[in-house]
């Protein structure tokens, strides 16, 4: 197999880590705690980054990448995790994914208003689509209902407003890196500080303590396999691998995280939820094969 092969394996490996973990947050947070769980994963996933990315002299970094890398990450970091964490039961905890889920879709639109990545019109049904799904699947079964999504997203505003939130911050994060990174890969420190941020939130909040049980140290340990070594995989695949791809296949990682989701959760979804989780894919697609027609540079998700 030839070395630009195994490093796209490798990316693809990547998708597959992600996708795991909007069950395996929620599977620690069950166990563990909210922001005490969160804080034990990102603290674990440094340690296997530090094994297998490194670490890296801070002053070759650009300072604003620094500055700005740091604040998005973390941001990001901190409504992913929490919104998943604060979801009231499993089937919420996928849906408040899902919604997290636009980032791919906001990433593109992002690049065409800041970058000026071209695009053409397939942008708009792209977005669109992608919008029409979130709303599908928030309406249940009822499908696209103004009603019932309103009493969804009122059950529970702070994990759907964080998960929300936490799509914008990733594609206005993946857009500067994109302009102001030079190249440079701060991943390893933004989860230092993504981790350090959750353990103050934990002493300042004064949860209780933490229990270890064996399937709380299991979920734990694969929460922040998926977490530490998705990232370094995907740094592979992007910088050696088919980027065409890898990001095409990124666009898919909605329904196989809904899988997955299920099979770590045992939370039973509806049709509904599945159709809003295909135009979600679909619409995502849609929007990058618009910018791919006229200039073949897919947005990926930098890191």
């Amino acid at each position: 197999m030839k070395q630009s092969d195994k490093a796209t394996l490798t990316g693809l490996i990547a998708i597959v880590l992600w996708s795991t973990i909007v069950g395996l947050i929620r599977s620690v947070s069950d166990y563990l705690g909210v922001t005490g769980g969160a804080a034990l994963i990102y603290t674990l996933a440094t340690v296997f980054l530090l094994l297998s990315v490194g670490w890296v002299r801070l002053r070759d970094f650009p300072r604003r990448y620094l500055l700005w890398g740091s604040i998005l990450f973390v941001c990001y970091e901190l409504c992913l995790a929490l919104s998943i964490g604060y979801a009231h039961n499993s089937q919420q905890a996928i849906e408040v994914g899902m919604v997290n889920y636009l980032w791919p879709t906001f990433t593109i639109v992002a690049a065409i208003l800041f970058n000026k990545q071209k695009a053409n019109w397939l942008i708009a049904p792209g977005l669109f689509l992608s919008m029409m799904g979130i709303s599908w699947i928030l309406g249940g079964e009822q499908g696209l209902s103004l009603h019932n999504i309103w009493l969804n997203v009122q059950d529970n505003p702070l994990s759907y407003g964080l998960a929300f939130s936490g799509a914008l911050i990733w594609a206005g994060y993946s857009t500067m890196t994109a302009r102001i990174a030079q190249g440079k890969n701060g991943i390893t420190l933004f989860f230092m500080l993504t981790a350090a941020a959750l353990w103050m939130k934990y002493l300042i909040q004064g949860a209780p303590a933490i229990t270890f049980t064996v399937p709380a140290l299991l979920y734990l340990l694969l929460a922040a396999i998926a977490m530490g070594f998705g990232y370094a995989a995907w740094n592979v695949g992007i910088l050696h691998g088919n980027v065409t791809i890898l990001a095409g296949a990124s666009y898919f990682i909605p329904v196989i995280s809904a899988a997955l989701s299920t099979f770590l959760l045992q939370a039973p979804l509806t049709l509904t939820f599945w159709q809003g989780s295909a135009m979600v894919c679909s619409g995502a697609l849609l929007c990058w094969w618009a910018i791919r027609v006229r200039k073949p540079r897919p947005v990926t998700r930098t890191v």
